[in-house]
């Protein structure tokens, strides 16, 4: 099945440091693929470079994006406009803030649509009870302020894919949700993405949210992907060491009582403070020279499974 998202050679810079360094992926439709890792990481840039939203500071030197085969990073901005919300959309963080407080629900929902008048009105209530919000015609009239956190994300998901996209961005969902809301969300987008056929790139820094929903993850560290594969495999046999420490940290409640939580020793490097090698050497347990010299490339271990590391036999 062709790809319904091909990104390839990805690389992003800021005057002159690349903080986002030969990211490649790629998502099919259906398929829910999670971009992790920690804060500053370079997934929500990613996540942006993606809608061909980039901040001002920031530029492409390299790299392509396909979206249905049409690479994207060449379109004129004009072209881009047409696409958004229709062949991909974006669902942003912290949707109470994303969403203007100044329109009613009904009609920010009704812009990718393309429709107007009472069949955009149709189309909205259609949508809005898809996304489980209850009483639906009578939340079209309603502003975000009269509507909870989790109901804000609703409309938020149900805004990005009225348009009915190919790819559906996802940044950190459920980050601002309560636990049974988050879970609420997550199987939302899980329905939606079997039923439609969107594939979703989900961005987030939370290793449980991408255990419960995700088939596939990349694990970004410092702008690189550090690994790839499929979530079952990663979490069973991480071949990178800060895959591996990642997964350490997570807390199990079987082990309360019996150990310290697990901590990855250090800070992730600013954009300045990059070396020539891997990103991830002066924390790595297993470091030497070469990783400090040299960057691994990314190698495939096992089918599908591919990490950037030059010590993949230390955790096999």
């Amino acid at each position: 099945m062709a790809a319904a998202l091909e990104v390839s050679g990805l690389t992003l810079a800021i005057g002159g440091v690349n903080v986002v360094d030969g990211v490649a992926f790629s998502v099919a439709p259906g398929e829910v693929m999670a971009l992790v890792g920690e804060s500053g990481c370079g997934k929500s840039i990613t996540a942006l470079a993606l809608m061909q939203l980039l901040p001002g500071p920031v530029r492409r030197t390299a790299g392509r994006i396909l979206l249905e085969g049409e690479d994207v990073t060449s379109l004129p901005e004009r072209r881009m406009r047409q696409l958004r919300g229709r062949r991909i959309s974006m669902i942003f963080q912290e949707p109470q803030a994303a969403l203007d407080p100044l329109s009613p629900v009904g009609a920010q929902v009704s812009e990718a649509s393309g429709l107007a008048g009472g069949e955009a009105r149709e189309a909205v209530h259609r949508m809005l009870t898809e996304v489980g919000i209850a009483d639906p015609l009578r939340r079209i009239d309603q502003y975000p302020f009269e509507l909870s956190g989790g109901m804000c994300q609703r409309v938020m998901i149900a805004s990005a894919l009225i348009g009915r996209p190919a790819v559906l961005v996802a940044d950190e969902p459920t980050t601002a949700l309560d636990v049974t809301i988050q879970a609420q969300i997550l199987d939302l987008l899980r329905r939606l993405a079997a039923e439609r056929g969107t594939a979703i790139v989900l961005i987030t820094h939370d290793m449980g949210v991408v255990a419960d929903i995700a088939e596939r993850v990349a694990v970004m560290y410092a702008g690189r992907i550090a690994e790839i594969g499929s979530t079952t495999a990663v979490f069973a046999r991480p071949r990178h060491p800060y895959t591996a420490l990642l997964l350490a940290a997570i807390p199990r409640l079987a082990d309360v009582p019996k150990s310290r939580l697990a901590v990855i020793e250090g800070s992730v490097p600013q954009p300045a403070e990059y070396g020539p090698g891997c990103r991830f050497a002066g924390r790595c347990p297993f470091a030497d020279a070469h990783c400090a010299a040299e960057p691994p490339p990314l190698r495939e271990t096992e089918e599908g499974h591919s990490v950037a590391c030059w010590h993949t036999e230390r955790l096999a």
